[in-house]
């Protein structure tokens, strides 16, 4: 049998260069319309992207009134393991292995946070000495405002069950456990039952604000003050507090509340991606910010939020 000759063009056919080529896929790119959000507006839920250092996978998210969830039951994996909130992290690094506890974070961060707790205990050891009945009483309906308020307050709440982050490794198997009717936390929406009867696996394309790259905060981190992805640190801190509310982590809560050590580097990025004096005293700050504690930080809470995820193919 002759052996064919491949086919030739046709010398009357122009002939893409590999810049026009790429020019050319970057204009189908553009002209391809954008995922149709409608769902997602409608039943107030949008799908997350999440990448930690075992995979990325897919979830979902809303915010709603704190009032009209009931949080995530933990009972189940605080037996499984009933040193959680104490995990140790382990990693390798180099052909080393690496154990970190949270305790070592706190030993490294705990010169940085003396003096302030210092200032803040002679503070409320002076408030209790001027307290007066009047003020007490005052106090107390103000606790009662804050406790109206709290309950108004939007949360965050994922598609979690039994106090897991479920995890899923392409938009298919999202969708066919959300059709399936497995038990969640999410299902406790009102709007949960739509989505599972409309939702299609293209449908589940994240936007960009809602896409996280947790895997790599850490070696951010220790690259130095001058490698620091300020959106990608920033980004992260985002969604470790949704995660950590969500799944009931109150070690990471602590780690990122107002007054540590990584919610004083946070709050330096964000005002260090603004411009004039205010960005200038920003990234002032961040010189002063510890890479190896902040690094350490990270890597504990990004060991906690692995802890508890529920990977599904």
């Amino acid at each position: 049998m002759a052996r064919q000759s491949p086919q030739r063009p046709d010398a009357d056919e122009p002939q893409l260069d590999d810049t026009d080529a790429a020019a050319a896929a970057d204009e189908v790119e553009e002209d391809r319309p954008p995922a149709d959000r409608a769902l997602w507006d409608e039943v107030r839920i949008d799908p997350v992207e999440i990448a930690l250092p075992s995979g990325t996978g897919f979830t979902l998210r809303a915010y709603r009134p704190a009032r009209d969830l009931t949080p995530t039951d933990v009972a189940e994996r605080d037996q499984d393991d009933p040193f959680l909130a104490r995990r140790q992290v382990v990693e390798t690094e180099e052909d080393e292995e690496v154990v970190i506890l949270d305790e070592e974070f706190a030993a490294l961060s705990a010169e940085e946070d003396d003096e302030d707790e210092e200032k803040d205990a002679k503070a409320r050891r002076k408030g209790k000495a001027d307290a007066s009945d009047d003020d007490k009483a005052e106090a107390d309906d103000d606790d009662d405002e804050d406790e109206d308020e709290a309950g108004d307050e939007e949360v965050p709440v994922f598609l979690t069950h039994k106090g897991r982050l479920l995890l899923f490794k392409t938009p298919e198997s999202l969708v066919t456990f959300i059709r399936s009717g497995a038990p969640n936390d999410l299902s406790q929406l009102d709007s949960w039952n739509e989505l599972s009867e409309r939702l299609e696996p293209a449908d589940i394309a994240p936007l960009d604000e809602d896409t996280y790259e947790l895997d790599l905060v850490v070696e951010n981190l220790r690259g130095g003050h001058d490698a620091w992805d300020h959106e990608l640190l920033i980004e992260a801190g985002e969604i470790a507090r949704d995660l950590a509310y969500a799944l009931r982590l109150p070690a990471v809560l602590d780690m990122l509340s107002a007054g540590s050590s990584l919610d004083d580097l946070d709050e330096a990025l964000r005002a260090s991606v603004n411009g004039g004096v205010g960005g200038f005293l920003g990234r002032r700050r961040l010189k002063k910010i510890g890479a190896q504690t902040a690094s350490l930080g990270w890597r504990t809470i990004v060991g906690k939020i692995s802890a508890v995820v529920d990977w599904r193919d």
